[in-house]
């Protein structure tokens, strides 16, 4: 055996034990936490001073001190950009534009009494950044799926941030990818960091009312860290995807899948969770098989075996049971009855039902957001939405008669509390003969 997995018999494990394997977090440590929050703050004291500082120590800025990214660089990568990535591109982002338009919040009005009139009124953020990783990776893929959504909302200005790669650029493909998605502000910075300097602004960089996009655990510290003065996605871990698979599914597909969330980086979760042991075997046997071919090899080791789990279940339901309460962030089922188990996890951010639908379908075409939450988080968070990019507002109106007919209920409601100013403020309207 090339990978070494940890496999879990829900057979014959405690219950603690169990418990136990499905508790996680998408927090950094406290430790790590307390560092990011430094780093915002010296951001927030000393702006760019600090921005280039932290740029020259950890990486991710341009050559010299410039932390903009020149539009000439960005025009350059366009026109250099080859045509079959091109054409790939604008289907990713089309099909993705077309998944999110439907998502446009419609506003309400509602009339509960005679003259009572509320409405909810949904609002576009003035200003948004999008991060996204890079350094040694490149993710045009993530730039489309932080910045289609912000589009489609109406959010008139979207600037990116972004790592450049140990040399002092930014990759072209990234560039390129801005440029048609009609964005030209991009930043070149990393990190708490770049958190900081979007969160509070600098003479550079012009501070962002909401920052979305994933990163790691020194990008989630510094979002929580902002979030109060300025509005975060969520705060996202390690990537990870949860596997349910019975007697029905292709070894060679399940390995497959398993390989491509491991690729991610060393701390991806992966947990193949079946009921049938024979299955486990043949997965582990593909694993050592197809591993070699792969560029990333040692990573997906890695991963497998620091994160990676087989987990044993005596029944179909117990398998569903445990990866809801695991919560994923990526979910495939690969069972005789897929679609009908998949209604049994809501606990998971994306879900990919069935051998022809890979998880790699969804993070670069299917147009479902590849955003999502982690660390557990699925079951009170969704993936990256238009809804993302915006704030609901209530706009009431009373006519005379309106207030008439509510006077009672606020009057007596507001001295049962005490708040007789509450209640002034109805009566003293009523006894003018306000018009």
């Amino acid at each position: 055996m090339i990978v070494n997995i940890e496999v879990l018999d829900l057979h014959t494990a405690s219950e603690a034990t169990i418990n136990n394997s499905t508790r996680r977090s998408a927090l950094p440590d406290r430790t790590l936490r307390a560092r990011a929050a430094a780093i915002v703050a010296d951001i927030e004291g000393r702006g760019d001073e600090a921005l280039h500082e932290y740029s020259e120590r950890f990486g991710g800025g341009l050559s010299g001190d410039a932390v903009a990214v020149e539009p000439a660089l960005i025009d350059d990568a366009a026109r250099n950009l080859d045509t079959k990535t091109a054409k790939a591109l604008d289907t990713a982002i089309s099909n993705v534009r077309t998944c999110h338009e439907p998502q446009r919040p419609i506003a309400t009005r509602t009339t509960p009494s005679c003259g009572v009139t509320v409405e909810r009124v949904w609002t576009p953020i003035e200003r948004v950044g999008v991060y996204v990783p890079g350094g040694r990776a490149v993710y045009p893929s993530t730039l489309i799926m932080g910045v289609v959504p912000a589009l489609v909302a109406g959010v008139r200005e979207i600037c990116v941030a972004t790592p450049a790669r140990p040399r002092g650029s930014i990759d072209p493909l990234v560039l390129a990818t801005a440029a048609r998605l009609g964005i030209s502000e991009i930043y070149a910075m990393g990190g708490a960091q770049a958190i900081g300097a979007l969160a509070h602004g600098t003479n550079t960089v012009k501070r962002v009312g909401k920052i979305v996009g994933p990163g790691g655990p020194w990008v989630t510290a510094a979002k929580l860290a902002v979030y109060g003065e300025c509005g975060i996605d969520l705060p996202a871990g390690p990537s990870e995807a949860a596997i349910v698979a019975d007697n029905t599914a292709s070894p060679a597909v399940i390995a497959a899948d398993v390989m491509c969330q491991a690729e991610h980086g060393g701390e991806s979760g992966v947990v193949l969770i079946t009921t049938d042991k024979a299955l486990a075997v043949a997965v582990l046997e593909e694993i050592d098989r197809q591993l070699p071919a792969l560029e990333r090899a040692d990573i997906i080791t890695k991963a497998l075996e620091n994160e990676g789990r087989i987990v044993i279940a005596p029944t179909t339901a117990a398998a569903l049971g445990y990866a809801n309460d695991w919560a994923p962030e990526h979910l495939s089922i690969h069972t005789a009855n897929a679609p009908a188990d998949a209604e049994a996890v809501p606990n998971a951010g994306s879900v990919f039902i069935g051998e022809w639908t890979p998880e790699a379908a969804g993070d670069y075409a299917t147009g479902a957001n590849h955003i999502l939450p982690t660390g557990g988080l699925a079951g009170s968070y969704g993936p990256l939405g238009v809804e993302d990019f915006g704030s609901w507002r209530q706009i009431q109106t009373l006519t005379r008669e309106g207030l008439e007919s509510l006077a009672p209920t606020i009057t007596t409601l507001a001295e049962a509390e005490g708040l007789t100013a509450h209640a002034n403020s109805v009566s003293i309207r009523l006894e003018e003969q306000v018009q």
